[in-house]
């Protein structure tokens, strides 16, 4: 069996529950292109849609986490959030840096849609001003349970991104492992915001329910952004969502993207009995790649 540089293999033996802690990373964006996998320039911009969506959106889950950590008496899941704040503030400041460094040096103008998620993560996702106490707790109950919905896709992002083959369409090393960084502590701290929504009273109905309201809101803020991208884009046409969506499904047969039935099961499976996120990818592949990482291994040396 062929193996490939990057890739660890799944071990058997899962190390169980691990500390979580945010590692400090450096990244030189210089010689990065816009295309950073050249032979698929629409899986390119999808990937990078996420610089788009992200920073704001990690800002949010970091606000949520530190509005409701007062409220939780249990003393392991509150370190297990404080590492979730902690890696996830460090997911937000690296993704940005991707927005100045590489889209804006490429003439992609970022401002008008962060502005559109920062309207989004802050104003319709963020704390309501004006309420009495216990309408502002279930507000905060409701963004901890999309959190949760969120961190299940990132959980199974990163699982995906730590497998794939994005060597094959000549992926830069730098992007390949800002991605790869950031999915395998995604796989890491992948049960924290399942537990703490849990330990909220989201139970199995309002799991499915936010599901079916926040899987396609996800993939349409993905798709929008990367339309966004492409029509800055002059060395590709002006494409537009028909034209858009079949590349993009090209990509994903391609496997420079998950496929759509991978994507449509990782939703489904939520509404499994007894679901847990530790059925998406493994710690233990995960600590592995964290552990060999070159932009954390960068500042640790």
């Amino acid at each position: 069996m062929k193996l490939l540089p990057f890739r660890t293999r799944r071990a058997t033996i899962d190390p169980g529950e691990v500390a979580l802690h945010a590692r400090n990373v450096r990244f030189d964006w210089r010689d990065t292109p816009l295309h950073w996998m050249p032979a698929e320039p629409i899986a390119s911009h999808l990937i990078n849609a996420l610089n788009l969506l992200l920073p704001e959106g990690e800002r949010m889950f970091c606000q949520a986490f530190s509005e409701a950590m007062p409220l939780v008496k249990d003393d392991r899941l509150r370190e297990q959030m404080l590492g979730f704040i902690g890696q996830e503030s460090m997911h937000a400041e690296t993704h940005n840096g991707v927005l100045d460094e590489v889209l804006s040096a490429h003439g992609i103008e970022v401002r008008p849609y962060v502005e559109q998620m920062e309207y989004l993560f802050r104003k319709t996702l963020g704390p309501r001003e004006g309420q009495d106490a216990r309408a502002e707790f279930q507000t905060l109950v409701e963004r901890l349970g999309f959190i949760a919905t969120l961190e299940h896709f990132f959980a199974f992002l990163g699982d995906w991104v730590l497998n794939a083959d994005l060597e094959q369409f000549g992926a830069d090393p730098n992007m390949a492992d800002l991605f790869r960084w950031h999915g395998a502590e995604e796989v890491e701290h992948r049960h924290v915001a399942h537990d703490v929504a849990a330990y909220f009273g989201i139970g199995y109905v309002r799991r499915c329910a936010l599901m079916l309201l926040v899987f396609p809101i996800f993939l349409s803020l993905v798709v929008r952004g990367t339309k966004y991208l492409v029509r800055q884009d002059p060395s590709l046409p002006d494409l537009g969502y028909p034209r858009l969506l079949l590349r993009v499904f090209g990509a994903m047969w391609r496997g420079a993207l998950p496929g759509v039935p991978s994507l449509l099961w990782s939703a489904v499976s939520v509404a499994q009995p007894g679901y847990t996120p530790e059925s998406v990818g493994s710690t233990a592949q995960a600590v592995a790649y964290l552990a060999k990482s070159p932009a954390a291994r960068a500042l640790a040396s």
